[in-house]
């Protein structure tokens, strides 16, 4: 076995709703394939034609909501098939939550399709496509642990059980403090948005398992950090990584990664920027928090794949 995993080289593929820094990535040898993205009609790459940064602004003067597809079928194939040329034996594929998008689908379907156009090639190569069911930085995190993993010489097999746990463990919470994305994405009915408005609600929402819940409503903006932390005090896992997630307004994340280290008395990881696939849902002005909890398998809880 150990003479097996001494020989395999293992290939890490995401796309770039994942939200890994591109120094992060490159450091690590992630390949982070871009997400069209068309805004007002007119085509563009995430991480190619703007940053994160730069696409909140571009979210603050558009009339309309962006749209995201999922990277074609035919780029997966190609990025396999460069794996091989590139003497790797395995390739780990991670991609954001098959519950809002088609990318697992695409790259699942990536795998058939380069058998049938490469069959000299694929018995050369494993490919797994691992569905995250979550968002951003979330799995970003995730894919960048795996890669390390295999740097310090684990296997394919351990690493893909290191992946399943994670994700078996992820718990994402964000609010935000504009519901007009919201509204229009649809996430949030026009009643309730304009309810929410007036009273000066904010909803917190958490993404487990692939599922987006409302699971408070908060009264002013000042609440927001507090009552989030609050939900994820007694659910954190003591020594797993956690982090927090801002986008365009810089106090609010710096407040909350201040009051995330409060709180655990550990420094967290580095702040996440959160991407096109979440503040076009969301809007701009979002902030929230990653935990790793319970092992909800342990539950008999079984994920989707």
């Amino acid at each position: 076995m150990e003479d097996q995993q001494f020989m395999e080289k293992i290939k890490f593929l995401t796309d770039s709703a994942s939200d890994i820094p591109q120094q992060e990535a490159e450091e690590k040898g992630i390949t982070v394939l871009s997400i069209p993205i068309a805004v007002e009609g007119k085509g563009y790459y995430e991480r190619v034609d703007f940053t994160n940064e730069e696409f909140y602004n571009i979210l603050a003067r558009c009339q309309s909501i962006p749209v995201t597809s999922h990277i074609p079928h035919l780029q997966f194939v190609e990025e396999y098939k460069k794996a091989v040329e590139e003497g790797y034996t395995h390739l780990i594929c991670v991609t954001i939550n098959s519950k809002g998008s088609s990318m697992f689908q695409a790259a699942t379907a990536a795998i058939g399709m380069f058998a049938e156009e490469y069959p000299e090639l694929a018995g050369k190569l494993e490919v797994h496509v691992v569905d995250s069911l979550c968002y951003t930085y979330s799995y970003g995190l995730a894919v960048s642990m795996a890669a390390d993993l295999a740097r310090e010489g684990k296997g394919c097999a351990e690493v893909l059980e290191f992946l399943d746990e994670y994700f078996a463990r992820v718990e994402s919470y964000f609010s935000v403090f504009s519901l007009d994305f919201a509204k229009k994405s649809g996430r949030i009915s026009c009643a309730a948005a304009f309810v929410g408005d007036v009273l000066g609600l904010r909803p917190i929402f958490s993404i487990i398992d692939g599922e987006m819940k409302i699971v408070e409503k908060v009264r002013g903006d000042k609440n927001v950090v507090p009552h989030m932390l609050r939900l994820v005090e007694g659910r954190r896992a003591p020594g797993t990584p956690f982090f927090s997630i801002r986008a365009a307004r810089d106090e609010v994340g710096e407040e909350m990664q201040r009051q995330t280290e409060r709180l655990f008395g550990e420094k967290p990881g580095p702040m996440a920027y959160a991407g096109a696939s979440i503040t076009i849902n969301a809007g701009p002005s979002l902030v929230g928090v990653m935990i790793l909890g319970e092992d909800r398998r342990k539950n008999g809880v079984r994920r989707e794949e």
